[in-house]
């Protein structure tokens, strides 16, 4: 609890306690020893009411005097203090301080239930560093990591956050990544590992070359991310902040007419009347709908970053509630991105040989598929034996190994070199090796499916999610055989960028006006595809410029099962947005009708107005302990 939540409960406690004693004073008539005529004691009574009504009460005065001022009249505060002046004037001054100290009291409910939301988004805040210690000359100075340039070199000491995107040129560590991914389970790296800010360091000092100002770096971009998220809100949002700037006036003429027209048209004591537009004032507060709604997708939202999903905005959250198609890409999503070698298919030699000649013939490439052979080969490579490496854009390799003419690449380089080969019919990209013209085997490297990836599609198909989609720029037999491991409905293979584009939009016009189209990708080369769908979905690879960017949710773990739970928080939440509103709406009608037939008092109206607020804002955080 904050200091300003802590001074509203004092406030409330004093003026409980003269409350409780002016209600026995007055109904166990203790004021009747003072001797006076009723106006007397009107008056006395008067006085002593005002006073925990301006203790409990003076702010909201305040706020409506200057709201008034500055051209916004009608709001919560002019409503409140309206009721109780009315409240005062027809002689009803427990009712009076009653609602403003019960309405102070709901006001503290959700202050409480913003500052727990919003703690759970702090996580996200407090991830930016206060300094780093910039190496010059050897001698280190603790400096604003705005003031460190790219190529510095800056000394992140244990237990210290890490303040600039970089890679680390001595050291090893491990690194606790809680703030930006959720999981508790640190990761280790060593020299030559990228590292990103926001990150803790854990046991080991780390020397880090900069790689990016601090403008540029990742917890600048999650910084503005998080900042910027509640200024886009959700359909329903809008709605109620449209439905209160025009119901709070409507409200205000209906009871002055309330208080006005039966005393002038049909005689009845204006006294009554008076109460009774009191009544009606505090049951039609909107407070219950204001604050809870918001509030609801404000949860969600900390919910998310709870479990290192970033949302960039409620209405975000609130149409991931509505996706009934779900497009992939393959590469990074779907599959780790980590190619080896799946398959080693010898002709006229031993598996050991083939994997050698190739390993030795890749020697020289930087190509993920040369690093994948010469890691499933695990020895040293000579490069002595290797000459005359060629690169063929399109083809692969032509390279002398031993002196040998060796050929690495695919079925267009043996039919260019005119080699009679087999065909490799398995999954994977197939790396075709010949020597001296005569066909040597086929290698096959394929990359794996990330853990969790066919839970996800189980688990969204569960939750009604009718299609889905990969897009790909792999070759057909690859996709199709990812795709049907994974259980997808539709593959597109062998695409480029504008095509997976063309593809989305193709999709996006099959969709009815309330279903939504997701698209997942790595946020590096999808960005194009991620800004056109419904819902871009990134993996945050820790936290890239492209994903955070380019997509409206960013996961910043790369585990794609947190697309499900993205899900299941957004339904939730807007399960209790909607519980929320029909409770408050039919709770009010209630006591409005009751009213109407001068059957609730001013008590009643504050139940419906305080009392349904605070319970709305109780259901409101349930969703932040969602498991």
């Amino acid at each position: 609890m904050d200091a300003k939540q802590k001074k509203v409960l004092v406030r409330i406690l004093i003026v409980s306690g003269i409350f409780v004693a002016l209600l026995a004073a007055e109904y166990g008539d203790g004021f009747a020893a003072v001797g006076l005529d009723a106006p007397g004691k009107r008056w006395i009574l008067l006085a002593v009411h005002l006073i925990p009504y301006l203790i409990i009460g003076y702010d909201i005065l305040w706020k409506a005097v200057r709201n008034i001022a500055h051209g916004q009249v009608f709001d919560e505060n002019f409503l409140m203090v309206i009721a109780t002046f009315g409240a005062f004037f027809v002689g009803e001054y427990p009712e009076a301080v009653a609602v403003m100290l019960f309405y102070q009291t709901g006001e503290l409910f959700q202050s409480y239930a913003v500052g727990k939301s919003r703690r759970a988004i702090s996580d996200m805040l407090d991830i930016c560093p206060e300094y780093a210690n910039l190496e010059t000359d050897g001698v280190l100075t603790e400096v604003d990591p705005d003031e460190v340039e790219i190529g510095s070199i800056i000394v992140i000491k244990p237990g210290e956050r890490v303040p600039l995107d970089g890679i680390i040129v001595e050291g090893s560590s491990l690194l606790d990544t809680t703030a930006l991914t959720g999981e508790s389970v640190p990761r280790t790296v060593t020299a030559g590992d990228e590292i990103i800010s926001g990150c803790v360091n854990g046991s080991g000092t780390l020397r880090v070359r900069v790689t990016r100002e601090f403008e540029d770096s990742t917890v600048a971009k999650i910084l503005e991310l998080v900042e910027n998220a509640s200024s886009k809100k959700a359909k329903t949002e809008n709605f109620i902040t449209k439905f209160a700037k025009y119901y709070t006036p409507l409200v205000t003429v209906g009871a002055v007419l309330l208080a006005v027209l039966p005393p002038l048209v049909a005689g009845e004591p204006f006294g009554l009347w008076l109460h009774k537009a009191c009544v009606f004032l505090v049951v039609s507060c909107p407070c219950a709908l204001v604050i809870s709604v918001p509030l609801s997708f404000f949860g969600g939202i900390g919910a998310a970053s709870k479990r290192g999903v970033l949302v960039k905005g409620s209405n975000y959250l609130e149409a991931m509630a509505e996706v009934s198609a779900l497009v992939f890409d393959k590469t990074g999503t779907l599959t780790k991105g980590e190619f080896k070698v799946a398959g080693i298919y010898p002709e006229g030699c031993s598996e050991a040989e083939l994997l050698e000649i190739a390993a030795h013939g890749e020697v020289y490439s930087d190509h993920p598929i040369g690093e994948a052979l010469r890691e499933a080969y695990g020895k040293q490579v000579a490069t002595e034996r290797v000459t005359k490496a060629e690169e063929l854009p399109g083809y692969g390799i032509r390279v002398r190994v031993d002196g040998k003419r060796v050929l690495l690449g695919n079925e267009k380089l043996m039919k260019r070199e005119g080699v009679s080969y087999a065909i490799c019919e398995q999954a994977g990209t197939v790396v075709y090796v010949a020597t001296d013209g005569a066909f040597a085997g086929s290698i096959v490297i394929a990359d794996s499916l990330k853990v969790g990836a066919k839970e996800t599609v189980d688990l969204m198909r569960h939750a009604g999610v009718k299609e889905f989609v990969m897009l790909t720029g792999d070759r057909q037999a690859v996709a199709e055989a990812v795709a049907k491991e994974l259980g997808l409905t539709e593959v597109c293979a062998e695409l480029l960028p504008g095509d997976k584009v063309s593809k989305v939009e193709e999709l996006l016009n099959k969709r009815k006006e309330k279903e939504k189209l997701a698209f997942v990708g790595d946020g590096i080369n999808d960005a194009p595809v991620l800004t056109r769908a419904d819902i871009g979905i990134a993996m945050g690879k820790f936290g890239s410029d492209a994903a955070i960017e380019a997509a409206d949710i960013v996961l910043m773990d790369d585990d794609v099962k947190k697309i499900a739970t993205v899900v299941k928080i957004s339904r939730k939440t807007l399960t209790v947005v909607k519980q929320n509103i029909v409770f408050a709406l039919g709770v009010k009608l209630l006591v409005l009708l009751l009213g109407a037939f001068g059957m609730a008092t001013m008590w009643e109206a504050v139940f419906a107005d305080v009392g349904v607020s605070v319970l709305a804002i109780l259901n409101a955080m349930r969703v932040l302990k969602m498991k």
